[in-house]
């Protein structure tokens, strides 16, 4: 019951909609969509992602300089022998006595270290390639989903015009419905005609109105469904411009310069990207040379003259002792170069996985861009007989109607044929319309939206 209310209000006030409804055309649904569509803002932002770590990685260019100041609090008893510097160790500075003593002193510590890598055998351009790569690729996703993107909308576009034409066609089908119904019970009333006429009459108009409630359903479905790929909504329903989709039969133009397809630069682009970490991986244990400085100060409440302990925060925080230091440092893990040999083979076959898949791609596109020129030209045929199948129904429904009227021909063909002219009608959007398909088929396959959208200005 509450579908068949639902549907019922639906009909009752979708005419009034659509009525008032603004009408926008193609490219405004399509600029729309590349403005609001959220999965689209979201590979704009892995593209300002990726730059960003394009901008990191080339900050190891740049010279690291680090500082630290500290108070602390506490004794300093140690004793002679070696230390290993673990982080999680507490470095145990002090003096070396016959006893522990636990009297706490105040100390302070400022230091300042500067670091430069200066040579390092490609291995820094390594990375900031490996994240120049890493941002064409996310460029090369948002570009491939942009044009993906655009031909849903497109095809989209084309399925709601469809169902609104034919909405239309069904309401001039029950417009017809109606006035037969009304002729067959005048004909009944008057005893030219047997009660069982108007019974058929009244059955196929109710047919009549469940068609158009079920197109109208349709028709809604397929509007919201457009302004969902619009990324609008929950804004004003605004109907589609038909333009001449239904009155121009589009021509294929020439596309031997047409672009590489988005999909086919995305994986190449993934491709370039594994070999680029490749490279940065086989080269990350590599040695480095670094030119480093240093500078630091040191307080202690233990006099260094005599030992003695002077526990006040102003004779632990002064300073008393101050050094610097200027040098060049190589560090070089050797036995890192088995993992890293590993990493690499690894990554070199994501990159084969990644041309693979590219070829893969390929003969996907060359299969559907055949398969779309075929059922184009198919379309191009179907559509040129439509307009010859109307009109055929048209004088068959009119010569049916004439002929019952006259009382020379039965109920069933004259049933028969308002069946066959409201098909003809419906063939005729469904013909011209899928030509408009096929052509954006092709246009898809080949990687260029503007094969489409040229054929429409």
């Amino acid at each position: 019951m509450k579908r068949i209310l639902l549907t019922s209000l639906l009909f009752a006030f979708g005419p009034a909609v659509l009525l008032n409804a603004q009408r926008v055309d193609l490219p405004t649904v399509l600029e729309q969509s590349k403005a609001n569509y959220p999965l689209l803002k979201a590979r704009q932002m892995d593209v300002e992602s990726a730059g960003q770590e394009v901008s990191v990685s080339r900050l190891e260019y740049v010279p690291r300089l680090a500082v630290q100041h500290q108070y602390t609090y506490g004794t300093s008893n140690s004793v002679a022998g070696s230390f290993y510097p673990n982080p999680a160790v507490i470095s145990p500075s002090g003096s070396i006595r016959p006893e522990n003593t636990y009297v706490a002193t105040w100390g302070s510590f400022t230091s300042t270290l500067m670091e430069w890598n200066v040579f390092n055998f490609g291995r820094v351009s390594a990375n900031v390639s490996a994240a120049k790569a890493g941002l064409a690729s996310s460029q090369a996703a948002y570009e491939n989903e942009l044009f993906q993107h655009q031909v849903r909308v497109a095809d989209a576009y084309l399925l709601t015009l469809i169902t609104e034409r034919l909405t239309r066609i069904q309401k001039s089908n029950l417009e017809r419905a109606r006035r037969f119904k009304d002729v067959v019970a005048a004909s009944v009333r008057s005893g030219m005609r047997a009660g069982v006429d108007s019974s058929l009459a009244n059955a196929e108009f109710t047919k009549a109105e469940m068609l158009l409630l079920e197109t109208k359903r349709n028709e809604q479905a397929q509007l919201l469904q457009l302004l969902e790929l619009s990324g609008t909504i929950g804004a004003t329903l605004e109907q589609p411009d038909s333009m001449h989709f239904f009155n121009v039969l589009p021509l294929l133009p020439d596309t031997a310069s047409a672009t590489s397809n988005p999909i086919l630069n995305l994986y190449d682009a993934r491709m370039r990207q594994s070999v680029a970490r490749s490279t940065a991986i086989r080269r990350s244990y590599l040695p480095s040379i670094s030119l480093v400085g240093a500078a630091w100060a040191r307080g202690s409440g233990i006099s260094p003259a005599d030992d003695t302990f002077q526990t006040g925060f102003h004779d632990g925080t002064q300073y008393r002792v101050y050094n610097y230091l200027l040098g060049a440092s190589t560090r070089w893990n050797l036995t890192e170069i088995i993992p890293v040999s590993h990493r690499y083979r690894s990554e070199r076959y994501h990159a084969i996985r990644d041309r693979e898949q590219y070829n893969e791609q390929v003969l996907k596109l060359q299969r559907q861009r055949r398969e779309s020129e075929i059922q184009y030209s198919l379309m191009v045929e179907q559509a040129s007989r439509a307009p010859i199948q109307l009109a055929a129904a048209q004088r068959a429904y009119r010569q049916a109607s004439a002929r019952y009227s006259s009382g020379l021909s039965d109920l069933p063909t004259m049933l028969q044929s308002m069946v066959t002219l409201s098909r003809a009608e419906a063939d005729l959007t469904i013909a011209y319309s899928n030509t408009w398909r096929a052509l954006l088929a092709i246009a898809a396959a080949k990687g260029d939206l503007n094969i489409f959208l040229n054929a429409i200005q």
